[in-house]
């Protein structure tokens, strides 16, 4: 649902586990995702496959219900995966596809090249998703004319079609709404792009235009449910958080994102960090490296490998004290596949939306293979401080 996103920020989208990756992209399933696919399951097997089809076994509507679910989800990857590979086409980063409890986000880096670019990334979402659901649609009605029987398991078969047929319609309209964090807010800031060749003003507004339809959802949903007393109404609502909060990170980022356009990674590293050797135990850390550094987040060194990871105060506190004597650095490091990663010359304001939570938003540098530094969210607060100071306009 959310579309292409670049906020990268810590949130409900970090506990997920990867299933696998398309064309080096890592797709990843939030926890949300088990949730939503039991919800859905739940409500086919007990409720639609039921009324609709009846008199067919609880098996058949259970394993209906399961493989509706399935496609569901494979139609959402679909969607999210139609935004990276046309994002690739134009040159962007895509770091990963999570799929969670609103649908999907592409995690892209790098900038596009023009509105029209952005038109094409954004669009081509919404787009799929209305493909395949006129195809769903389609091949439900052809299904119904050839085996009109409701109550069979052909009937089953075309309920289940026509389920996921208009599922994929409705996420393509509500995609195309002109609210950020939305496909349609893209659709939306590219028009404003074009028109003030301003990429941050265009952000701002399109996150305008998402905060106004987010309270608006919430509004709608909040009275809806206290006049009719139907919970339904409170996801509309729940919707509407979403938006918002997306929205405003929007925003907050395009800001920022500006501000630190020219900005080299260079400019603002910690240079030559400490580092610390995987093999090594909490225990032996605290003695030798605690103080040694000013910073919290410590590359961490395996032999024969070379960094492999990157460890922090924050994974340090979390391992209780008992534990401290034969827990090792590596065995709670963030691993060096979930740590943001750059070259001296890159520019910072690409590097902001790959910083991960895992990593404490932390960002490792190098050059030519060999580890040149780390950058850490104070660097980067420190360097907005500055140039505010330096451009108070």
């Amino acid at each position: 649902m959310a579309g292409p996103g670049r906020q990268g920020r810590p949130g409900l989208r970090d506990a997920a586990v990867r299933l696998g990756s398309v064309r080096g992209i890592r797709i990843e399933a939030n926890w949300s995702v088990a949730l939503i696919f039991v919800l859905i399951v739940l409500g086919l097997a007990t409720l639609q496959f039921p009324s609709v089809n009846p008199h067919q076994g609880a098996l058949t509507y259970a394993v209906a219900a399961i493989l509706t679910a399935i496609v569901f989800f494979a139609s959402l990857l679909a969607h999210e995966l139609a935004h990276s590979l046309v994002a690739l086409r134009y040159g962007l980063r895509v770091e990963k596809i999570t799929l969670w409890i609103f649908g999907g986000v592409s995690q892209l880096s790098g900038d596009l090249p023009s509105p029209g670019a952005e038109v094409w990334v954004a669009g081509v979402g919404p787009l799929t998703s209305l493909v395949i659901g006129g195809i769903l649609i389609g091949a439900a009605a052809g299904f119904a004319t050839t085996h009109p029987a409701a109550a069979s398991l052909a009937g089953v078969f075309e309920t289940g079609l026509a389920y996921l047929g208009i599922t994929n319609v409705a996420l393509a309209v509500f995609n195309v709404i002109p609210a950020a964090p939305l496909d349609g807010g893209r659709l939306l800031r590219a028009v404003i792009w074009w028109r003030t060749r301003d990429r941050v003003k265009a952000t701002v507004w399109a996150s305008r235009a998402g905060q106004a339809f987010g309270w608006l959802f919430i509004a709608g949903g909040l009275y809806a449910f206290f006049t009719t007393r139907q919970w339904t109404w409170l996801w509309f609502a729940f919707i509407g958080w979403f938006l918002v909060g997306g929205a405003t990170a929007e925003a907050q980022q395009a800001v920022v994102t500006g501000q630190l356009r020219g900005i080299r990674a260079a400019q603002i590293m910690t240079p030559d960090p400490v580092t610390v050797p995987g093999s090594a135990t909490v225990s032996e850390f605290l003695d030798g490296n605690l103080f040694r550094a000013r910073h919290q987040g410590f590359p961490v060194i395996q032999e024969g490998q070379g960094v492999t990871g990157l460890v922090t105060i924050g994974h340090i506190r979390q391992v209780p004290p008992a534990e401290r004597d034969r827990t090792r650095l590596a065995d709670i490091a963030c691993p060096l596949t979930d740590v943001a990663t750059a070259a001296p010359d890159d520019s910072v304001a690409d590097l902001l939306p790959r910083l991960t939570a895992c990593a404490d938003r932390r960002a490792l540098i190098f050059s030519d293979g060999r580890l040149a530094g780390i950058i850490s969210p104070s660097d980067i607060a420190r360097m907005l401080d500055r140039l505010r100071i330096a451009r108070p306009s």
